[in-house]
């Protein structure tokens, strides 16, 4: 990890990919003030730069590269919204020219960000008025999928005054509120504030992408944000939500509050107790919910690692709700009680191991894991540690995860007619 003027490097040299991957990663806080802007942001700056005036232009460009690739993505990290640039590039080592092949990339990185296509002062009106109906049709979309819909619906009650209600693709009723002026005056915040990361993976040099990434990025030092985790509110009562709308199919989503986040200590075993509760094919809530009663139509959980939240997503017929939500309940009870045996901690920690290893054989996935690490105290950065943390598992640290877990909200989206 390098400390440079307002970027912070991390290079990992590795001769296990034919490419080099560069991810860029701006975090800054959740707010409902910005979130739309954010949102809207990234494509924008994609579309088009200084230098390559219209996203045919930079297409064309990429091509030249040996048909590199550009990609951005928006995400939530806890309390925090990120946005991630990816450049895949051939590694000039393979190939018969001399090609900067890397140097360009980071050149190119450095432009989208630093300098994008500017008229009158600000973005082009057109590439955002573009955008804006892009971004539009983005957040409409998962109001069409309604098994994401109804996710979003769960956090959304769940964590009504907390800023993890909003969702990464922001608010579609404040994109018309964006201009090309503010949208600017914003960007111009976030280069001055944001926590900036870039990942360099690959066969590479590390001096010689010291050297072109302080050449290329001439940020301002900024102070560091502390990563502070909100874990949300202690359960008093379960709440209860229901939603009608022209669905076929019910979607019943719970969400615990598990107390326990990617920092702690006790994060391995909150794994361990997500596989056996509803994370995989042998979990109770596949074989319980889905198998043996055939209530759903799909039953499994996942967990919020940066939250502290435990999300458990089913479908069923809506005439079922009363049954499933009883079933459910007393999954975690069996839980609770250490009903479970050696043989599926012994299961579900072969999964995990599996997965972890498969993540890690992508560039993208071993930024993740290093990315995982700037939000946490506890420095989880060689594989081999996180994999013993999960085969050091008990019985015992299951169990206590599970009796630190609460039941926050129930919420069904059932038909109109129901």
């Amino acid at each position: 990890m390098h400390e440079l003027s307002g970027i912070t490097l991390h290079t990992l040299n590795t001769s296990k990919f034919k490419t080099n991957t560069l991810v860029l990663k701006l975090k800054s806080a959740l707010t409902e003030e910005n979130v739309t802007k954010r949102a809207l942001l990234p494509y924008v700056l994609q579309t088009a730069t200084n230098t390559y005036k219209t996203s045919t232009e930079l297409r064309i460009y990429l091509d030249e590269l040996y048909g590199a690739t550009l990609n951005v993505d928006l995400s939530k990290k806890g309390e925090f919204h990120i946005i991630t640039f990816r450049i895949d590039i051939a590694n000039e080592k393979f190939l018969k020219d001399s090609t900067p092949l890397l140097q360009k990339a980071i050149n190119l990185l450095a432009d989208v960000l630093l300098h994008p296509l500017v008229e009158g002062g600000y973005f082009s009106s057109s590439i955002v008025e573009n955008e804006k109906r892009t971004l539009k049709q983005r957040i409409q979309s998962i109001y069409d999928d309604k098994m994401r819909y109804s996710s979003h619906r769960l956090v959304e009650e769940m964590c009504k005054n907390e800023p993890y209600r909003l969702a990464a693709n922001g608010v579609k009723d404040d994109v018309d509120t964006i201009t090309a002026q503010n949208l600017y005056e914003y960007y111009e915040q976030v280069l001055n504030t944001d926590d900036i990361h870039l990942y360099a993976i690959g066969d590479l040099d590390e001096e010689e992408v010291i050297n072109f990434v302080e050449k290329a990025f001439p940020l301002k030092s900024r102070q560091k944000s502390l990563h502070e985790v909100n874990k949300g509110k202690n359960v008093t009562s379960e709440n209860e939500v229901i939603d009608r709308d022209d669905v076929k199919q019910g979607k019943l989503n719970i969400g615990y509050r598990t107390n326990i986040t990617y920092n702690d200590s006790l994060y391995p075993a909150l794994q361990v107790f997500n596989g056996i509760f509803g994370g995989f094919s042998h979990s109770k809530l596949f074989i319980n919910v889905r198998e043996k009663e055939s209530l759903a139509y799909y039953a499994a959980s996942r967990v919020e690692s940066h939250k502290g939240l435990l999300l458990v997503m089913s479908g069923i017929d809506f005439s079922n709700y009363e049954k499933a939500v009883k079933i459910i309940k007393e999954q975690m009870v069996e839980m609770q009680n250490g009903n479970f045996t050696d043989n599926e901690i012994a299961q579900t920690k072969a999964v995990i191991k599996n997965q972890i290893l498969e993540t890690i054989d992508t560039p993208r996935g071993q930024v993740e894991i290093l990315y995982n690490n700037e939000f946490g105290s506890i420095d989880r950065k060689a594989i081999e540690d996180i994999i013993s943390n999960i085969e050091n598992v008990t019985k015992e640290d299951i169990i206590n995860v599970a009796k630190q877990i609460q039941l926050d909200t129930i919420y069904f989206l059932t038909g109109k007619e129901d």
